[in-house]
């Protein structure tokens, strides 16, 4: 499949998606990945198992964050205009010093383990396939390097949970930057961990069963981490606490996160590093203490750009942008942070007011289609992140499928541009969506 900038612009990426599509019907062949939101989301749920539906599929309380996303959107309705000539299309924008094809992301979605078993390079190649930016999660499946030298030479960014140990986040960022990535996402809102009832209900944590820490696992700071503690417990080991239960799901556990763990599995198995760097992971995951007054220190350790993601309110905006960042990201996590929170197109207009054009503002969260991204960039937003939507796709044909879902969603972004009478992301503004009220 041919990268977004290689397309005939008088064809576009819409008419040819379209053409491949009904060329292949034509001697009997059809998509493995569903076009349509409700099927694809059906097909997915097949797919996986209930512990791997859960984590991605759900969001937090009663979801009604993820449903306010979506009803942001539909609050907001595309105004075509017609008459205008929209042969020649051009998707691409201008990010941090890079040109990239269309102003589309793949966001950062942990655990993909659970998913497929290619996880990480699935995606990155399937972005790589497209020209687009892949955003590596900090809760990856396989490290950094490994996708940098094996996930199809695309563009890359990394997603930066802020860890409690400085020493770890300095060797991350150093990390990334060897790895070629583009920017650093330094995602804010989970600075703890949200009520996801889904996830509770099958007392199901992917962490603790050694799931989505090969970045940390791969980190020379964190292994040093492990170590210490290790050794600590030699010297006092009833400060470990009482040992857990033995029972059959907690040898299957045991088992398990020895397998995921790097190195030899016997010799895993006998030294119990697995179990303590999971406990090592728990305990340096997130700081719940970090303020604007440690962004100074950000800086310091990486000369890539900095968005910081989870911006909702206007306030925040003004001050990232008063501390020198970069960019900032919209996001509500997906829904899965907060319960009853704003949804993310309506946070959106006050974010992109606030900071005035002086930074680039991304969008996620609620977008399942191309006329979605439309209306995002109309509202003011540069570029748009999309997640569960190629989550879906690649648990439904791995890499394959992650790359067709996320050029449907290409190839209806530029029909919705086309049709509703424009020709590139920086002719939308407010005046291409109906007014409200």
């Amino acid at each position: 499949m041919a990268d977004v900038s290689d397309v005939d612009r008088s064809m576009g990426i819409g008419r040819l998606t379209q053409s491949e599509i009904f060329r292949d019907g034509a001697s009997g062949r059809r998509p493995r990945v569903p076009a349509s939101w409700e099927a694809l989301e059906d097909a997915a749920r097949n797919a996986m198992t209930p512990e791997a539906w859960a984590y991605v599929a759900g969001s937090a309380g009663r979801e009604s964050t993820a449903d306010a996303n979506r009803t942001a959107f539909a609050r907001h309705r595309i105004l075509p205009r017609i008459l205008r000539d929209v042969t020649d299309r051009d998707l691409g924008i201008e990010l941090f010093g890079h040109r990239y094809p269309a102003p589309l992301l793949a966001a950062p979605v942990g655990v993909l383990e659970l998913v497929h078993p290619d996880a990480d390079l699935a995606i990155a190649r399937a972005a790589a396939a497209l020209g687009l930016p892949a955003v590596l999660s900090n809760q990856a499946s396989i490290p950094m390097e490994t996708v940098a030298a094996k996930g199809g030479r695309g563009p890359l960014w990394f997603q930066l949970y802020w860890s409690k140990s400085d020493e770890l986040v300095a060797s991350l960022l150093a990390r990334a930057e060897a790895a070629g990535a583009h920017a650093i996402v330094v995602t804010l809102d989970t600075q703890l961990l949200g009520w996801r009832p889904r996830d509770l209900d099958l007392a199901h944590l992917p962490f603790i069963h050694g799931m989505g820490i090969a970045q940390y696992s791969s980190d020379p700071v964190f292994r040093r981490l492990v170590a210490e503690r290790m050794a600590a417990r030699v010297a006092a080991p009833e400060a470990a606490g009482p040992r857990p239960r033995v029972t059959p799901a907690a040898i299957r556990t045991l088992l398990g996160m020895t397998r995921r763990y790097p190195g030899r599995f016997a010799a895993n198995l006998r030294s119990g590093e697995p179990r303590i760097a999971v406990e090592t992971f728990l305990d340096v995951f997130s700081r719940a203490d970090l303020s604007w007054a440690d962004l100074p220190r950000l800086r310091e350790l990486t000369r890539l750009p900095i968005v910081l993601k989870g911006v909702q309110h206007p306030d925040d905006a003004r001050r990232a942008l008063d501390a020198g960042v970069d960019g900032v990201w919209v996001s509500t996590h997906a829904g899965r942070q907060v319960d009853g929170a704003i949804g993310a197109p309506d946070a959106l207009p006050g974010v992109v007011e606030a900071v005035g054009g002086r930074m680039p503002v991304i969008l996620d969260s609620g977008v399942r289609g191309g006329s979605d991204a439309l209306i995002a960039l109309a509202l003011g937003a540069t570029a748009v992140a999309v997640g569960r939507p190629w989550v879906y796709g690649m648990a439904i044909a791995g890499e394959e499928g992650a790359r067709e879902v996320l050029r449907n969603l290409l190839a209806e972004f530029d029909l919705a541009l086309a049709l509703s009478g424009h020709r590139s992301p920086a002719d939308l503004g407010p005046e291409a969506l109906a007014p409200r009220g």
